[in-house]
C-alpha cells in the first residue's frame, strides 16, 4: 500500500480509503455481516483512513463501523466522521448540536476520539454559520482532544473557497470532494494548487461517479443529466466489449494523482473490496484509460450540483 501526506495534518493516509456509506445500505441493500467483512479485508491490506456519517443509513454505518473495529487496535486506522447532516433533508451545524453529534457518533463508533470531523456537504448550510459558530465550535473540541483535525466537505468546489477564504490558517484541516476528481470529472484538479497553497489536506470520493461509470449504473437519485448517463453508459459498454474494467481503470486514474491523498471507495461487499484494493497493486494501462478519456470528452468537466442557490456551482453541459 502506498501512503501520503493528508495536508498538514501529520497523518499520512493510504491512497485508498474505505467510504462506509456503503455499510448503511445507501446504494444497496446489505448484509451487516458480509459490510463488516470488508472493512477487515480493507485494513488487513494496508488501508489506514476510514470516513463515515451519522447520516448514512440513518446512524447504521456508524453502528455497524462500530461493530467492525471492536478489537481493532486504534493506531491501525484513522478515523473520519461528520456533522450536521442527520436525516434526509435535515442539516443542523449549530454549536450544540453538533457537539452533541461528536458524543453520539463516538458511542455508536465505539471511540472516545475523532481523528478527522467534518461539517457534512455544507452546500445547505449557511456559510455565515459555518464560518463564524461550526467551526469555532469544531476548534474548542480540537483544543480539548475530543478530535484531532477539522474538515469540511461538499459536492459544489466553491463551497471550499468561499470558506477557505474567511477562515486563518489551520481552522480547516482538510477538504472532501467527491464526482469532481473521475475519468468524466477533473474540475477538482485546478483547485489543488489553492488547496496546497493553504495547506489544506485533500479526500477525493467517488471515483466512478457514485455508479455513472460502472456496469451497473446509476441508482434512480442519481442527480446526472441524460446526456451524462448516456455517454458514460456507452463508455462502459465500450469497455466491457473490449474486456476493460472501467471500475479499476476509474480506481487507478484517481488514485494515481499525487496532489489527492487519498481517494474513497465504498463497498459493503468484501470481494468488491479487495477488487479495488488489486486494482492499484497492478499495472496501469495507460492506453485504455486514454482511449476512455478520449470517448468522454463530449461530458468532460460536465457536472451537476445541489444546495442553497448561493452555494451551487455553475452548470456545465
Amino acid at each position: 500500500m502506498q501512503y501520503r501526506a493528508l495536508g498538514r495534518t501529520g497523518l499520512n493516509v493510504s491512497i485508498l480509503s474505505f467510504g462506509a456509506s456503503s455499510l448503511g445500505g445507501v446504494f444497496r441493500t446489505t448484509d451487516d455481516a458480509e459490510g463488516i467483512r470488508a472493512v477487515h479485508v480493507a485494513l488487513d491490506r494496508g488501508v489506514n483512513f476510514i470516513d463515515v456519517s451519522p447520516y448514512y443509513g440513518a446512524t447504521r454505518a456508524e453502528t455497524v463501523l462500530g461493530r467492525a473495529l471492536q478489537g481493532v487496535a486504534r493506531d491501525r486506522y484513522i478515523l473520519a466522521t461528520k456533522v450536521g447532516q442527520y436525516g434526509e433533508g435535515e442539516f443542523d451545524f449549530s454549536a450544540a448540536r453538533v457537539t452533541r453529534s461528536l458524543d453520539e457518533s463516538c458511542a455508536r463508533l465505539g471511540v472516545d476520539y475523532i481523528d478527522l470531523l467534518q461539517c457534512h456537504d455544507i452546500e445547505f448550510a449557511d456559510i455565515d454559520q459555518i464560518v463564524d459558530e461550526t467551526l469555532p465550535t469544531l476548534v474548542r473540541l480540537r483544543e480539548a482532544g475530543r478530535i484531532g483535525h477539522i474538515g469540511i466537505t461538499g459536492l459544489p468546489l466553491k463551497v471550499f473557497t468561499a470558506v477557505l477564504d474567511r477562515v486563518g490558517p489551520g481552522v480547516v484541516d482538510t477538504v472532501l470532494s467527491f464526482c469532481r476528481y473521475e475519468l468524466n470529472d477533473t474540475s477538482l484538479g485546478d483547485l489543488l494548487p489553492y488547496l496546497q497553497q493553504k495547506g489544506v489536506g485533500v479526500i477525493n470520493a467517488s471515483p466512478t461517479g457514485m455508479g455513472l461509470l460502472t456496469e451497473r449504473g446509476v441508482p434512480a437519485w442519481h442527480p446526472a443529466p441524460a446526456r451524462m448517463v448516456e455517454v458514460a453508459r456507452e463508455v462502459v459498454a465500450f469497455c466491457q466489449a473490449e474486456g476493460w474494467d472501467i471500475v479499476k481503470l476509474a480506481v487507478q486514474y484517481a488514485t494515481s494523482h499525487p496532489g489527492i491523498a487519498t481517494t474513497l471507495v465504498g463497498t459493503a461487499n468484501p470481494i468488491n473490496m479487495a477488487r479495488n484494493l488489486d486494482c492499484i497493486e497492478e499495472p496501469i494501462d495507460f492506453a485504455a484509460i486514454a482511449r476512455v478519456l478520449e470517448l468522454l470528452r463530449p461530458i468532460h468537466n460536465h457536472n451537476f450540483t445541489r444546495g442553497r442557490p448561493e452555494n451551487r456551482d455553475e452548470l456545465i453541459g
